[in-house]
């Protein structure tokens, strides 16, 4: 079992971190209003995490401004895709393998 942890990614072992990713994977962006709503959680905790996810390339970053206000999108990157996705095959195996155990 120990041999599937080493598949765990990281970058996702935080919930608002996962959150992020799992709005990103099933949205083509989201706006930094949008996924704070979505999540709960303040100004402050989202932008730590989104600056984590930036900072690995999991997630891309698109600034404007809309009527004069700024806007902040976000998307998942093909990388971050990717590796989310390893993630999850990674914790599947895991349950099953804790399942065939039991």
């Amino acid at each position: 079992m120990k041999h599937l942890l080493h598949h765990l990614d990281k970058a996702f072992e935080n919930k608002i971190r996962l959150g992020i990713m799992s709005a990103l994977m099933v949205n083509d962006m989201l706006d930094f209003n949008a996924l704070k709503d979505l999540l709960g959680v303040t100004d402050g905790n989202l932008a730590s995490h989104l600056k984590a996810l930036e900072k690995v390339d999991y997630i891309s970053v698109k600034k404007q401004f809309i009527a004069r206000k700024p806007n902040t999108q976000y998307a998942a990157t093909p990388q971050g895709m990717k590796a989310f996705h390893e993630h999850l095959n990674a914790l599947e195996r895991l349950i099953k393998e804790s399942n065939q155990q039991s």
